[in-house]
C-alpha cells in the first residue's frame, strides 16, 4: 500500500533533472529531442547510483551544520504544501496580538472568579487586561501574543525583569493568562489547573504568574521554531556571602529569579520544526543542477524512509515526556533528547488509557496501529495537519477488507451513521481537556467493558450509557463528562460507582451477546499495572509475565512501567528481570533496566550491567545508566569504563543544564556533585534550586544537611562563621518546614508528602516550640503515609524506628513486623525488628487502652 509513494520518491531525482528548463539567454545547457537519448546513455547510471542510496540516506548524511531559514525560502517551491499550511493549527501555534489575530472580546468585558474581577478593554490599538498581579494587587497588562484558534484561545503577557535590557528580537519572561476566550461559545472563562478548586495565590507556582504558566519555560519550545530559551541565574545565586542576604534572597518575594533573553526564528509551528533546518536543502535546490549528493541527499531529514522516521519528528511536541538534552532536530533519535513518560497513575489508567494530557505519542506507540508500521500521515495530511477524509473514511479507506467488515451494523450494532457507529467514538474515545478542548486516545483500542468490572478502568460503550438519573439530583450537575463520573468513582462516591458498575455489566453482556467466543478477552498488561498499584498478593508474577511479552502485547511503555512497578513489588526480581532487559531492542526499556538493577543483592554484576550500559548507542540510557552507577560503590568501578562513564556524566549534566530554570534540574545538579564530592557546586546549585522557584520542597533540606556536614570547611572559608551558619541551616529547615505542612494540606492524600512532612518534623523538633508535640505530630504523618501506601516497606520502617525513639514499644513491634511483611524479608528490616525486640523485651510494654 505505501510501495506507490516510496516508488515517487525515487524516481524524483529523474524527474527533477528531466524537468529543467533553459533560463534565457542561458546557453549552457540545452537538450534536443534527437540528443535526449545519448543523454539518459551517459547520465542514467549515475542518476541510478544516487537514487540507489537513498533509502538509507538519514543514517549516513550529516546535517548537524545545516542552519535555519525560514518558511519564505521554502515557499518559493513548494507553493501547494504553503497552501495548505496556511491557515492550520501549526501555523496559526502562537501570533503576535493583532486585529486580526485576537479572537476575545476585549471591549470592556468582566469576568468574576474566586472574587477577582478583571477587565479586558482597549487601549488605543493594544488589547489590555486588568487582573491581579504577581503581588497581589490589581494590575493592568498588555496583550502580546494570543495562542491557538479553536476551540480556545490563550493569552499573554510580557513581565520583563526590572531594567532588563533585551537582545535584538528577544522576548522577556512571558506568561499565559488563566482568563481564555471560548471560541465556539463567545465567552470568557477561567481556565483552572485540572485538579485545584480553590483560589491561586500569586506565591503559588500555579498561579497565572508562576512558572506553570511561564511560556519561556512551558509552551515555547513546542509553539515557536528553533527556540532558544537564553535563561540567566543573577550572579548572586550559589554565593553565600552573608547569612542576611542569604535569608533576603529566599525569603523576598520581588528577588530577581533571573532573566530570559528568549529568541526563535518562527514564532509558529513553521517547516523547519517538522523538516530540520533548511540551509543545505535550499542551497542545493539554488544550483544550477539541483540534484541531491550521497553525502547530503536532499539536504533535509529524510522522514519518509520509515513509520518510525516520521513519528519521532512529531513525537517531541506531541508526547508526555523528559527532557534528556536541548536541540532536537527532524531526523534525530528521539530517544536521544527525551524520555517517554510511563504509565504513571497521574497520567495513565493502568491499562494505558488516558487520564492526564499525554499529547498523543505516548497512547499511540501502545496500539497495534503503531506496531503494524502506520504513521501519523496515513491518517492526517502533513501540512493542514487536517484528516484526510471525513467520518468513517479515515479508517475504511484502509480497513476496507472485505467490503463493510467493519463500518456495518454486523459490526458496531449501532443505527448507521449514529454516534455509535462512528470508528472513533468506540476505538479513540475522547476526553476533554482545557475545559472546552476534547482529544481522542490514539492507542486505537478495542473496547473492554470486563478489564472495567475487574480493574476500574474506563471503555468506550460505559461513556455512552450511563443513566444520570441512577445518581442522587444533587450529584448531577458535576456528571457533565464520563471523565467526571470516573473521577468522582476514584475519589470514593459510592452511588456515581455503583452506576459505573451497572453500566459496565451492561455493556460486557451485550458484547458477550453480540461478539460471542470471537470477543477479545486476553490478558491484558493493565492488570498487571493494577494489580501492582494496589498492592495484591499476585502483582509480582502478573508483572513478570508482561516482561515476558513483545510487540503490540506488550509494548515498549507497558514493559518499562512493568519493571517500574517490579522494582517497587520486588526490588530483587526486577533485578534479575533487569539484566536480561538491559538489552532490551527498545531504549525505553533499556533504561527503566538501568534502574531497576539497583534492586539486585550483587552489586558487582550491577556494576558490570551498569557499565555496560554507558556504551548503549541512545543517550537516554546512557545518562540513566551513570546516574544509578553513583549509587553504587565507587571501588568496585572498573578503570576501563572511566571515560564512558565521564562521558555520560558530562551528557546527564548538559541535559539538566538546559532546563536551568527548574527547581528540579538545579537540585539535581546538587546531588550529582555531592555524590562527586564537589561540595560547593552542590552548595551553588541548591542556593540557585532555591532561587528560581521559592516556593519548592526539597532544595533547602538538602543544602541544610550538607551544610550542617561542612560546617567546619565554611568556617574556613571565611564566607561565613558557625554561629551564622547555624542560623542559617536552621532558617532552612523552618521553611522547608512551612513549604511542607502547605503541601500535605493541599494534597493530604499523597504518600510521599505525607512521609516527607513526618520525618521533616522528626528531624527538626529541636526547632519547634514543644519538641514532643512535633514528635506525635511525626508520627501521625508517617502513619498516614504507611496506610496509603500498605505496601511501601520504607514507610513502615521510618514509622517503627520513630516508634522506637518514642519508647512505644507496642507501636515499634507493630510497624518494624509490618516492614519485614512488605520488604519481604529483606535483611535491613528484619534487622530493625530483632532490635526492637531486644529492646522491648528489657522495657515494661505499656498497659492495654481501658487497664
Amino acid at each position: 500500500m505505501l510501495q506507490p509513494t516510496y516508488r515517487r520518491n525515487l524516481l524524483q531525482p529523474v524527474l527533477v533533472c528531466c524537468a529543467l528548463r533553459r533560463a534565457p539567454g542561458d546557453r549552457f545547457f540545452s537538450l534536443s529531442i534527437r540528443q535526449l537519448p545519448l543523454f539518459c546513455l551517459v547520465f542514467a547510471p549515475l542518476l541510478l547510483v544516487g537514487c540507489s542510496s537513498s533509502s538509507n540516506v538519514s543514517r549516513s548524511i550529516d546535517l548537524t551544520s545545516a542552519k535555519y531559514v525560514g518558511r519564505e525560502a521554502c515557499v518559493k517551491c513548494h507553493q501547494e504544501q504553503a497552501k495548505l499550511f496556511a491557515g492550520s493549527h501549526h501555523d496559526l501555534a502562537m501570533q503576535p496580538a493583532t486585529e486580526e489575530t485576537v479572537l476575545a472580546d476585549f471591549n470592556n468585558q468582566t469576568l468574576v472568579h474566586h472574587d477577582v474581577e478583571s477587565l479586558f478593554y482597549r487601549k488605543d490599538d493594544r488589547f489590555m487586561v486588568r487582573t491581579e498581579g504577581p503581588d497581589g494587587g490589581m494590575a493592568d497588562f498588555e496583550v502580546k501574543y494570543v495562542f491557538g484558534v479553536q476551540p480556545l484561545q490563550q493569552y499573554m503577557v510580557e513581565l520583563p525583569g526590572a531594567s532588563q535590557e533585551l537582545a535584538a528580537g528577544a522576548l522577556p519572561r512571558v506568561q499565559v493568562l488563566r482568563l481564555c476566550w471560548d471560541t465556539n461559545r463567545s465567552e470568557w472563562f477561567y481556565l483552572p489547573p485540572p485538579d485545584v478548586t480553590e483560589k491561586l495565590e500569586p506565591d503559588d507556582d500555579l498561579h497565572w504568574t508562576g512558572i506553570a504558566q511561564r511560556w519561556n519555560t512551558m509552551c515555547a519550545e513546542c509553539h515557536s521554531t528553533d527556540y532558544q530559551k537564553n535563561f540567566a541565574l543573577p550572579d548572586s545565586h550559589g554565593a553565600l556571602a552573608t547569612e542576611t542576604a542569604s535569608r533576603d534572597r529566599l525569603q523576598t518575594k520581588q528577588a530577581s529569579t533571573g532573566i530570559y533573553n528568549s529568541t526563535f526564528m518562527e514564532i509558529d509551528v513553521s517547516c523547519e520544526a517538522c523538516h530540520g533546518p533548511g540551509s543545505m536543502h535550499v542551497e542545493m535546490a539554488g544550483q544550477w543542477f539541483p540534484g541531491w549528493s550521497r553525502e547530503k541527499g536532499y539536504g533535509l531529514a529524510n522522514l519518509k524512509l520509515t513509520a518510525e522516521n516520521q513519528i519521532q519528528a512529531c513525537a517531541p511536541c506531541h508526547s508526555r515526556r523528559n527532557v534528556i538534552a536541548g536541540g532536537f532536530r527532524a531526523g534525530d533519535n528521539f530517544y536521544d533528547y527525551y524520555a517517554s513518560q510511563l504509565l504513571t497513575e497521574s497520567v495513565y489508567y493502568p491499562d494505558g488509557q488516558i487520564l492526564d494530557e499525554d499529547y498523543v505519542h505516548g497512547s499511540f506507540i501502545q496500539s497495534k496501529m503503531y506496531h503494524k508500521g502506520i504513521r501519523c500521515t496515513d491518517c492526517h495530511d502533513p501540512h493542514s495537519a487536517r484528516l484526510k477524509h471525513d467520518g468513517n473514511q479515515v479508517c475504511t479507506s484502509c480497513h476496507q477488507h472485505p467490503v463493510a467488515k467493519y463500518d456495518s451494523v454486523s459490526h458496531h450494532f449501532h443505527k448507521p451513521e449514529s454516534a455509535g457507529a462512528q470508528c472513533v467514538n468506540c476505538h479513540m474515545p475522547a476526553t476533554t481537556y482545557m475545559a472546552v478542548d476534547a482529544r481522542r486516545d490514539h492507542s486505537l483500542r478495542i473496547p473492554r467493558p470486563d478489564l472495567s468490572l475487574q480493574i476500574g478502568t474506563p471503555n468506550a460503550c460505559t461513556g455512552c450509557h450511563l443513566e444520570l438519573t441512577n445518581v442522587p439530583e444533587d450529584k448531577r450537575p458535576s456528571l457533565r463528562l464520563y471523565q467526571d463520573w470516573m473521577l468522582a468513582a476514584r475519589e470514593g462516591d459510592a452511588d456515581v460507582q455503583a452506576e459505573l458498575d451497572r453500566a459496565n455489566q451492561w455493556c460486557d453482556d451485550a458484547c458477550n451477546k453480540w461478539y460471542g467466543e470471537s470477543r477479545r478477552r486476553d490478558e491484558h498488561f493493565g492488570s498487571a499495572i493494577y494489580a501492582a498499584q494496589q498492592g495484591l498478593p499476585d502483582a509480582k508474577s502478573q508483572l513478570e509475565r508482561v516482561l515476558e511479552k513483545t510487540d503490540f502485547a506488550g509494548p515498549a511503555i507497558a514493559r518499562a512501567t512493568a519493571l517500574q512497578e517490579l522494582l517497587r513489588v520486588d526490588p530483587l526480581a526486577a533485578a534479575e528481570s533487569a539484566e536480561r532487559l538491559i538489552a532490551d531492542s527498545h531504549p525505553t526499556v533499556r533504561a527503566a533496566a538501568a534502574s531497576a538493577i539497583l534492586g539486585t543483592d550483587s552489586p558487582n554484576k550491577a556494576v558490570g550491567l551498569l557499565e555496560t550500559a554507558l556504551k548503549d548507542p541512545v543517550r537516554s540510557v546512557r545518562v540513566e545508566a551513570a546516574r544509578n552507577l553513583l549509587n553504587l560503590p565507587s571501588h568496585l568501578w572498573s578503570q576501563s569504563s572511566s571515560a564512558a562513564f565521564r562521558n555520560a556524566l558530562d551528557e546527564l549534566r548538559q541535559g539538566l543544564q538546559y532546563s536551568n530554570d527548574r527547581s528540579g534540574a538545579h537540585l539535581a545538579l546538587g546531588i550529582l556533585a555531592e555524590q562527586e564530592g564537589r561540595y560547593q557546586q552542590a552548595i551553588q546549585h541548591y542556593e540557585a534550586a532555591v532561587a528560581v522557584e521559592p516556593g519548592v520542597t526539597g532544595p533547602r533540606t538538602n543544602l541544610a544537611s550538607l551544610l550542617e556536614r561542612n560546617l567546619e570547611m565554611q568556617a574556613r572559608s571565611g564566607s561565613l562563621n558557625n554561629d551564622a551558619l547555624l542560623l542559617r541551616i536552621q532558617a532552612l529547615r523552618k521553611e522547608e518546614l512551612q513549604l511542607l505542612e502547605r503541601d500535605v494540606n493541599l494534597l493530604p492524600d499523597n504518600a510521599p508528602i505525607q512521609y516527607r512532612y513526618g520525618l521533616s518534623l522528626y528531624l527538626n523538633r529541636d526547632l519547634s516550640d514543644d519538641p514532643q508535640d512535633a514528635l506525635e505530630k511525626a508520627a501521625k504523618h508517617l502513619v498516614l503515609a504507611a496506610e496509603l501506601e500498605p505496601e511501601q516497606a520504607q514507610y513502615a520502617q521510618a514509622t517503627a524506628m520513630l516508634f522506637q525513639h518514642m519508647e512505644r514499644w507496642g507501636d515499634a513491634l507493630q510497624w518494624a513486623e509490618d516492614a519485614v511483611r512488605r520488604s519481604k524479608n529483606d535483611p535491613q528490616y528484619v534487622q530493625l525488628l530483632q532490635s526492637i525486640q531486644a529492646q522491648a523485651s528489657t522495657a515494661s510494654l505499656p498497659p492495654a487502652n481501658g487497664n
